[in-house]
Formats: C-alpha cells, sequence, structure tokens
C-alpha cells in the first residue's frame, strides 16, 4: 500500500495574506506522507503492513525496536520468510497473518519471530484486512507488541477492575481538588455511601470530624509525594444512624500520567483498612494496664502512710491520673441522714486530694443528688450535664466545682456498712464516663473505703 498525499483549501478570507505569499490566496499542501509516517512511528506499538501479495510496505520504529530491522532492510520483503521467522514456520505465519484479508474485524495470533541478532521473541499481533478505494481488500496491517509486555499491560488492568470490584479494603481515586472520583465497594460501605453519591463532592461532606487530617495527607502527597509509612486517621462519619467514629490505617499514592514529558499529577490513589475493632482492642488493654498499675502502686504508696485518712487521699490521687479532674469524699453520719464533705481537691485547678479544714462540712445535697442515690442503690450513678445546659449551672446546682461536666458516684462501703460516697468529675474536654470506668473506679474505692473505715476504728468511732 503506497501513501497518498492529500491537501485542504487555505481558510483565509479574501483579502488576506496566504502563508509564505505576498496576498495571494491559494491552497496549501499538506504532506501526507510525512504526516503518516511520523503517525506511524510515533505508536506505541509494533506495525506493519502488507499488500494484496504479501510484500510488507509499512515499517515503523517500534517494530524495528522489537526485532532490530529497519525499514529500510523491512519494507519491500514479501513476508517474513527467511529473516523474520524461521523458514519452517514462514508458511503458516504468512497464511495466518494474510487470513485477515477474507475475514471482517481483527484476528489475534501469537508468533514467535526472529531478531536481527539472531534471538527469537514471541509477540501477540492483532491483523485486519484494508480496503481499497473499490471496497475490495488490498492488504493487512498488522500491530504487534511482545507478549510479556501485553501480558504487563493485561496484569495492570486485571488489577485494577480487581481493586475496584472485590478488594477487601477500600480504595478511592481523588481528583487534584480532593474530590472522589472513584469509590471501590468496600470504600463506599465504610463511608456509608453508594458507589456514585460520593462522585465530586467534597469529603467535608462525608467526614464529620477528621477531615482535615485526610486533606492534610492528601495535600502531602500532591506536592511531595507518598509517606513512607502507613498512617492511622480517626474520622467521625455522618450517617442514618447517626455519626460513628473511625479509625482508617491508609496509604496514599500519588497518581502521574504516563504520557506527559514532565510528572502532571492526576490526584491520589487513597487506599484504606477499617481498624477500628482493633485500635479500640489495644487502647482498652493499654487502659487495664496503666489502671492495674495504677492500682498497684496506690497500694504501695498507701501503705507508707501513718494516717489512715492519708492513705485513703492517696488512693483518689492515683485513681485521678488519667481519670478525671477532681475527686469528692462525702462521709455519712453515723445516723445516716446527711453526707458530710470530708476531702476534695482543688477546685480551680488540678491537686491532691486533702482533708477539709475544720473536719468537713455538711453537704447540701438535693433529693435526687447522684450521690444520694448511689448511698441508697449500694453502687454507682453516672451522669451528664445536658447539651443545652448553661456553662457552670449544672455542676453549681448540684454542689460541685463549676467546670464540671461529667460525673460518676461511688458508694463507700466496709464492714457492711455504707461509710459514704465518693464523686469523679471531668470537664468538657474528657467524654462521659462509661461502664468499665465505673468498675475501675469501685476497685480503688474499695481501697478507700478499707483505709477510711481504719480510720473510724483509730479514732474510736
Amino acid at each position: 500500500m503506497s501513501a497518498s498525499r492529500s491537501e485542504t483549501t487555505n481558510a483565509l478570507g479574501p483579502d488576506e495574506p496566504a502563508p509564505g505569499g505576498k496576498g495571494a490566496v491559494g491552497p496549501v499542501t499538506v504532506p501526507g506522507s510525512e504526516l503518516l509516517a511520523a503517525l506511524l512511528d510515533g505508536m506505541d506499538a509494533a506495525l506493519c503492513a502488507f499488500d494484496a501479495d504479501g510484500t510488507i510496505t509499512h515499517w515503523n520504529r517500534e517494530a524495528e525496536r522489537i526485532l532490530g530491522w529497519s525499514s529500510e532492510e523491512a519494507v519491500g520483503r514479501r513476508g517474513f520468510a527467511g529473516w523474520a521467522v524461521r523458514t519452517a514456520d514462514a508458511e503458516d505465519v504468512q497464511g495466518r497473518l494474510m487470513a485477515a484479508m477474507d475475514a471482517p474485524g481483527r484476528q489475534v495470533h501469537e508468533f514467535a519471530l526472529l531478531r536481527k541478532d539472531g534471538g527469537r521473541v514471541l509477540v501477540r499481533t492483532q491483523s485486519a484486512r484494508v480496503l481499497g478505494a473499490d471496497g475490495e481488500p488490498a492488504g493487512v496491517y498488522c500491530a504487534f507488541s511482545e507478549v510479556h509486555a501485553q501480558i504487563d499491560l493485561e496484569r495492570s488492568i486485571a488489577l485494577s477492575e480487581a481493586l475496584f470490584e472485590d478488594a477487601s479494603w477500600g480504595v478511592v481515586l481523588v481528583d487534584v481538588d480532593l474530590r472522589p472520583t472513584v469509590v471501590n465497594s468496600y470504600a463506599s460501605r465504610a463511608l456509608g455511601a453508594g458507589r456514585t453519591s460520593p462522585l465530586g463532592r467534597p469529603l467535608g461532606e462525608l467526614v464529620v470530624q477528621g477531615v482535615e487530617e485526610l486533606e492534610g495527607a492528601l495535600h502531602h502527597v500532591l506536592a511531595e509525594g507518598a509517606p513512607r509509612g502507613l498512617v492511622e486517621l480517626w474520622v467521625t462519619l455522618s450517617t442514618a444512624e447517626g455519626e460513628r467514629r473511625r479509625c482508617w490505617r491508609s496509604g496514599f499514592l500519588r497518581l502521574a500520567s504516563p504520557l506527559a514529558e514532565e510528572p502532571v499529577p492526576l490526584g491520589v490513589g487513597w487506599l484504606f483498612h477499617d481498624v477500628t475493632e482493633s485500635k479500640l482492642a489495644e487502647q482498652e488493654a493499654d487502659r487495664l494496664r496503666f489502671r492495674s498499675s495504677q492500682l498497684h502502686r496506690a497500694g504501695r504508696a498507701a501503705a507508707e502512710c501513718e494516717d489512715s485518712m492519708e492513705a485513703a487521699a492517696a488512693y483518689l490521687d492515683f485513681a485521678l491520673a488519667g481519670f478525671a479532674d477532681h475527686a469528692l469524699i462525702d462521709l455519712a453520719e453515723p445516723d445516716g441522714i446527711r453526707l458530710i464533705r470530708a476531702a476534695s481537691t482543688p477546685s480551680g485547678a488540678p491537686g491532691p486530694c486533702v482533708p477539709v479544714a475544720g473536719g468537713g462540712i455538711p453537704a447540701r445535697y438535693p433529693s435526687g443528688h447522684p450521690a444520694l442515690q448511689a448511698a441508697d442503690r449500694n453502687g454507682s450513678v453516672r451522669a451528664s450535664a445536658p447539651k443545652n445546659a448553661q456553662a457552670g449551672d449544672w455542676a453549681a446546682e448540684r454542689q460541685w466545682p463549676r467546670d464540671a461536666v461529667h460525673a460518676l458516684c461511688t458508694v463507700l462501703r466496709s464492714r457492711g456498712r455504707t461509710l459514704g460516697v465518693v464523686t469523679f468529675l471531668r470537664g468538657a474536654s474528657r467524654p462521659p464516663f462509661e461502664r468499665p470506668d465505673a468498675i475501675y473506679a469501685e476497685s480503688m474505692v474499695v481501697l478507700t473505703a478499707s483505709a477510711l473505715d481504719l480510720a473510724a476504728v483509730t479514732r474510736g468511732e
């Protein structure tokens, strides 16, 4: 097949000069053969073409790179026999290639071709017929590439499809504007959305808390590249069931166009796995180890106290570490009607739990107060300020420091008697008390009750 030349008409106005002329308007000839050669040589795939007789008419640079034969050496040869394929295989190869003239569509084959240096290379070919001006088959073109390169491409495509369908971790492609463009099934479930609803939306509409850290990581990847290790991000999601706090162990990849001379960022590939359950288990294990250590240290410290009341306060000082902001000891009078404030931590700033000067004063607790409830139930009572409560009023009404927002009242019991109540208080920066917190408080208060009971026996009460 011979290359043709094409012509186009100059689109300039009647009074405008033509390129290369001085006012005359005329046709501009486009070098069609040069354009065709440039297109063929710029292809990523090797390409050759045969006329109806099987003579090679085109041979591009990629074909020269793979087989080593130049265009000058290849064009004009009849088939591959004796130079690009073994003689024993030449007839079969030529017949399968030229068979494309008699069949519509493309045909795919794999052949072992010969390199110029004598080596063999396995190629995968796609061949199709070329029709002439009369609509009759005029030849065949054949595009081919090394099989391993084709297999690598197919593996890459298969990997991409698997990641976005069956992967056991979340995969999200984020564009340079930090908006999701592709979301796989795992990620859509983790985000509490469908496969298409998150697309094109700002991440802040999907993540209630933690979006700043996530966007900061994405910006860093776009600017500096992917971090070396995995990143654990805590986020809060807004779902139909309410807010959910999750921990995602994340990895990031910067995506760049393989077609550009300079790296052009296309976005970020974000891969993550939900590790919330394991992280919560680790945190709980760490918390238990720390609290066990505090119980041990508190017992050692209290054993060195000469005064039993001082030992009771020591127990609470160790309990406060990482647990609460304030602690109060209210002892019951012998008649069991009132509670007397015996010791407390400073209300203005953190400090140790110390006895109240003057022997204690009655606590004016109103009916239904959490401390009174704990004494009546012989157990623990948790309470938190309502969200619409005025700052400080809720705590002041209950005779607590004004910065208290969450409370845990635990009864003091020893030798079958109620000695009083210990109250632990937390500020707004801490979460509400939970059941495991009550169990820890009860463990520490049992020791405190023993020390207070000993103090009462020593005083002869």
